[in-house]
């Protein structure tokens, strides 16, 4: 039995070797056919943080209630004013953040879910086919939102900057919209966000988070990065501050 126990403990190590030089070989060829490649440039990660601390703040404020009510409703201009750079970003920002490189049709949606990529597409580099959905369900419905606020009436000591321009019935019918359904369901929308995150995390080892931190993903060395430089970071302030001044004299109207 000793005899027998050294031999198969030797076996086992050799075993184990050579599962790890396994491990490394693949690794290192991974890493051979793999660099950082940009995918998330400076705007679309800046947007997306500032969006999270917006929308949070937003919450607590409208729980806490009371003065701070007042910036419930100032996060919820700074919102607005994130979701339309966004939507602008959209169409000109870097290569991954814009839609047309993850906004797909039925097919390419369907090659996804079945696993059996074409030639060309580059489901891993951005957002996924379903990713895609997530962010567009996301965006559409704060917009409707942050919109029902802007004409709500809570017929206490809080009213929407726009409710005097619509009726009193449609004003009432949007708060209980924004108290109601547009809250519980956008709750339900960044928990489905997170479980996805988990997912990715622990089922198929990506890492989702970091990438939005930093910027760039190991990817295929033909995958072409991002434009993210100073230029174009500029022209994203320039974009953003534009949209802060068209919700400014939006807000303005209240006024008129």
């Amino acid at each position: 039995m000793g005899g027998w126990g050294v031999d198969g403990l030797r076996q086992c190590r050799q075993a184990a070797g050579g599962l790890l030089l396994g491990y490394r070989a693949r690794m290192n060829d991974e890493f051979a056919t793999t660099k950082p490649v940009r995918v998330w440039d400076l705007p679309t990660r800046l947007f997306h943080w500032a969006l999270v601390l917006c929308v949070t703040g937003s919450v607590l404020t409208a729980k806490l209630g009371g003065n701070a009510t007042v910036w419930h409703l100032r996060l919820g201009y700074a919102a607005l004013a994130l979701l339309m750079f966004r939507l602008l970003w959209g169409v000109v920002g870097g290569r991954w953040s814009r839609f047309s490189s993850f906004v797909v049709g039925p097919a390419a949606l369907w090659r996804y879910l079945r696993g059996r990529p074409a030639p060309g597409d580059h489901f891993e580099v951005g957002h996924s086919p379903l990713g895609a959905l997530s962010v567009l369900a996301m965006l559409v419905w704060l917009l409707a939102q942050v919109g029902s606020g802007l004409i709500a009436d809570d017929e206490i000591a809080t009213t929407g900057p726009l409710a005097h321009l619509v009726s009193t019935d449609l004003s009432l019918a949007w708060t209980g919209y924004h108290k109601g359904l547009g809250q519980w369901g956008f709750y339900a929308l960044v928990g489905l966000h997170v479980a996805a995150i988990l997912f990715y995390r622990w089922r198929k080892k990506r890492d989702l988070i970091t990438p939005m931190l930093l910027g760039d993903k190991q990817l295929a060395a033909d995958v072409p990065a991002a434009r993210d430089n100073w230029a174009t970071r500029l022209w994203a302030l320039a974009l953003l501050a534009a949209c802060g001044v068209a919700v400014a004299a939006l807000v303005k109207l209240s006024s008129a």
